[in-house]
């Protein structure tokens, strides 16, 4: 809608007002949502949930006014609110009167937005169901994404972003890394790449003279980070999405299960036939 509205016109609908991205602390959904404006051209404006809120009396809802207001004036704008449940809380289950009345002004911004299409306000949250129901209706935020913790394949070119520009040692395998950090999103996998850059400088800390105003180019060309920086990172980093409800659907196939002809055939017959 921000490119092309023309094909929303033609098509006689309206575009969608906002996007919901759901998914676990550091997953990617800020990441996501600049990379989505910078590819638009648009005007991009970030604030977290929290820091809208304020103690004195209808200050919080001039913020909210304001942001969107910023967003009309510059269109096309896209307006990224992280931590969207602090703001937007269920009505029913908060007992203060800001909360209440910033949910209200949150849902009369949305339904005021004159530049529709012009201007997506997204919406980031790890506890979607606390959202208050009448944001999530269409009209709204109309669509919700789901982002969810990175699979083998994810984590394995999540570590080749991070390090593109290391030094890395010839031992080093990524995609055995990606195999053996189940549960961890992009930011748990920046951190870990961040470990082992430090330990491969704590190795090699003896021999620089810190003294010195430059360090001895053949010595910077000599620093590499190996395999066991990396295992040294794992044991400092704690996965974030361990505790997230998430499985990877093995892909073995029946002829690669060898010796148990007879489990096999009772497997086939008790899952498959039926």
């Amino acid at each position: 809608p921000l490119r092309h509205p023309s094909l929303f016109k033609r098509l006689g609908i309206d575009p969608p007002k906002g996007v919901l991205l759901r998914g676990p602390p550091g997953c990617g959904k800020t990441l996501l949502a600049k990379a989505v404006a910078n590819e638009s051209e648009a005007h991009f404006i970030s604030i977290n949930g929290p820091e809208i809120m304020s103690k004195f009396y209808g200050e919080s809802e001039k913020r909210l006014r304001k942001l969107f207001q910023e967003a009309e004036e510059k269109a096309p704008g896209i307006i990224f609110i992280d931590e969207i449940d602090a703001i937007a809380p269920k009505r029913e289950t908060v007992t203060g009167e800001v909360e209440r009345r910033v949910v209200a002004q949150m849902l009369a911004c949305m339904d005021g937005l004159h530049s529709r299409g012009k201007v997506i306000v997204i919406g980031a949250t790890n506890r979607p169901n606390s959202l208050d129901p009448a944001l999530r209706r269409p009209g709204r935020f109309d669509r919700e994404i789901e982002i969810k913790v990175p699979d083998e394949k994810g984590r394995y070119e999540i570590f080749l972003i991070h390090t593109r520009n290391m030094p890395l040692a010839k031992g080093v395998n990524l995609k055995e890394l990606s195999r053996h950090t189940h549960g961890f999103v992009g930011a748990d996998i920046s951190a870990v790449c961040r470990e082992a850059a430090m330990a491969a400088l704590r190795r090699y800390l003896p021999h620089i003279d810190l003294e010195s105003e430059e360090i001895d180019p053949e010595l910077l060309e000599q620093i590499e980070v190996i395999e066991e920086d990396f295992e040294s990172a794992l044991k400092e980093v704690t996965p974030s999405g361990i505790r997230e409800v998430f499985i990877e659907v093995p892909r073995v196939k029946w002829d690669e299960v060898g010796g148990l002809d007879d489990v096999k055939q009772r497997l086939i017959e008790a899952i498959d036939w039926p």
